[in-house]
């Protein structure tokens, strides 16, 4: 999500800024009823060196990729030796290796390391004859009884809104087991286009795989992110600005065929970009758009991740209530093609795939699942869903593709042939700001569960819970700030409304309950290490419900950080 300058030739859309209008306008209504900087290639012509860092991720229970590039003078094959290690000294090595890189992968290094033992941290380097990189932390995922999971969730950060504090506070916590990435890791914007604290490399929007590798490049020098990378594993997807504003299957709010060129071929060369810069493994060779995967961490939970962007997602449709039409703004009601069961969002089979997951892993795991835009209802006014008089603010959300959003909640409340699905937690980036909410197919049907409805007092009805992260920096809903309560009215399923801060998420999860803590930091502006609690929610085993939670305490004697 995110808001682009309007040029000549760009396509009516739902953006960030008609976005915020929209909302702003219906609930007027309802409430009525430190590196340097410079591309790539700036560095090409001084010594080699490991200026983009090192980074880890996607971590299985005995392996783990690890990841650098080489900037080097020249233009032949580099070979570039690993060591993993147990100690943060590299003293007691477990791995040793050799990588051959070159310009056809931009001298990005990419290994998966097999062969590591469960739960345990290890250390690493990357060195081409004398020059080394920084040393890197890395975790496996546990296997057996797991007592407890700790996880930061971060997502969005444009580089033209500031500073990634965010980022910074994130590595700081030695006792992480690894950082989910909700999308928006890069945004493909130029100058201007969508904020202005910092210029980008290159200064254009980019479209080719030059460009693409280029804003990998600048976003990997940033010194918050190194260290994040440098201290914990990632687990990443992408949303939307990986490729362009607002992207679907066959093209983008932000991507005009007749001057930007084929959709196909941009996206091709983002995800070659991707899967080159990311510490990300390719699910499928053969289709690189299938990035939904799934991770089991013991007995404790099971994380799936989705895809809900450029493999399947149908076009985007136009508002059909308008509130000021000449500005082209409005709200929508779930009536006429909104309704169409045909519309994919995640498509068949990744929806089969996530339904028998859901449906096979044991009731008292969790399942968490780490997806890009809000899956519960955002209403603008609320009513029960049978009167089709709900007006909803967001096309690009799960609201916009609500059949199949119907679909899940039948898997979750099951059936005469499957028992229900209990544990899920949705965990969501996208949208810029913070919220916790309850899900349950029908939230402002007041006549109780047992009617089909949900009770807003005790959290009757509800089928799983969901939290949704703000920004690392990009712009939230911040001049809608007094109007969080209006939200509130209108959707009773959320418990926290907070749309003016910019953080990260932090996950405390045991057996009994899964505790999420907002961290809001104090500003984008400057380089900054203050940051606050905004709240504290959680759920607990079998409820499916959200309740007020204390901040948890960080684990004892947690490994070395990476020196």
């Amino acid at each position: 999500m995110g808001h682009k300058r309007r040029l000549a030739g760009k396509r009516s859309g739902v953006d960030r800024r008609h976005f915020l209008k929209s909302a702003a306008a219906g609930l007027a209504a309802s409430a009525l009823p430190l590196l340097p900087e410079g591309g790539n290639a700036a560095h090409a012509a001084g010594a080699l060196s490991f200026v983009h860092g090192v980074a880890s991720g996607d971590p299985l229970n005995d392996r783990v990729i690890l990841w650098t590039r080489v900037t080097t003078p020249g233009t032949a094959p580099c070979a570039v030796s690993y060591v993993v290690a147990t100690d943060p000294a590299l003293t007691a090595l477990v791995q040793t290796g050799t990588f051959i890189t070159d310009a056809s992968r931009d001298y990005t290094v990419k290994l998966d390391v097999g062969g590591l033992e469960p739960g345990r941290t290890y250390y690493y380097r990357f060195n081409v004859g004398n020059v080394t990189s920084p040393i890197g932390r890395t975790k496996t995922l546990p296997t057996g009884n797991v007592d407890r999971l700790r996880v930061a969730v971060a997502s969005c950060s444009s580089l033209a809104h500031g500073f990634f504090n965010a980022y910074a506070r994130i590595a700081e916590r030695t006792d992480l087991d690894f950082v989910l990435h909700l999308g928006d890791y890069i945004y493909e914007y130029g100058n201007g286009d969508y904020g202005n604290a910092r210029t980008y490399e290159p200064a254009h929007e980019i479209l080719t795989l030059a460009d693409y590798r280029q804003r990998h490049g600048q976003y990997k020098r940033e010194p918050e992110l190194q260290e994040l990378h440098r201290q914990h594993p990632i687990i990443a997807i992408w949303d939307d600005h990986e490729f362009a504003n607002n992207a679907w299957v066959g093209g983008a709010e932000n991507h005009q065929p007749d001057t930007e060129g084929d959709w196909a071929t941009r996206v091709a060369v983002a995800l070659q970009a991707y899967y080159e810069w990311m510490p990300t493994r390719v699910p499928d060779a053969n289709d690189l758009r299938r990035n939904y995967r799934s991770f089991s961490i013991g007995n404790l939970a099971d994380l799936f991740m989705l895809e809900e962007r450029v493999g399947a997602r149908a076009e985007q449709l136009p508002l059909n209530v308008p509130l000021v039409p000449q500005a082209g703004l409005g709200v929508f009601r779930q009536t006429g093609p909104f309704l169409d069961p045909t519309r994919q969002l995640i498509g068949q089979t990744q929806e089969e795939w996530l339904i028998t997951g859901l449906r096979a892993a044991p009731q008292e795991r969790w399942k968490l699942i780490g997806q890009g835009v809000m899956f519960a209802q955002l209403k603008v006014v609320g009513l029960p869903n049978a009167t089709t008089l709900s007006q909803f603010l967001n096309v690009d959300q799960w609201d916009g593709y609500s059949p199949v959003r119907d679909r899940l909640y039948d898997a979750l409340a099951g059936d005469s042939s499957n028992a229900a699905v209990n544990n899920v937690v949705v965990l969501t980036g996208d949208i810029h700001c913070s919220w916790a909410a309850d899900i349950t197919p029908d939230p402002n049907r007041l006549l109780g569960p047992r009617f089909g409805g949900y009770n807003a007092l005790t959290g009757e009805g509800s089928l799983a819970v969901e939290f949704v992260c703000t920004s690392v920096t990009s712009a939230g809903l911040d001049n809608l700030g007094p109007l969080a309560p209006v939200l509130r009215v209108n959707n009773p399923h959320f418990k926290y409304i907070n749309l003016d801060r910019r953080g990260y998420m932090l996950l405390d999860i045991t057996p009994q309950r899964v505790s999420n803590e907002m961290w809001f930091i104090d500003t984008v502006d400057t380089r900054s290490s203050g940051q606050t609690l905004g709240a504290v929610f959680q759920t607990t085993r079998g409820q499916n419900r959200l309740r007020r939670g204390t901040v948890s305490t960080p684990r004892a004697n947690p490994p070395a950080p990476a020196p």
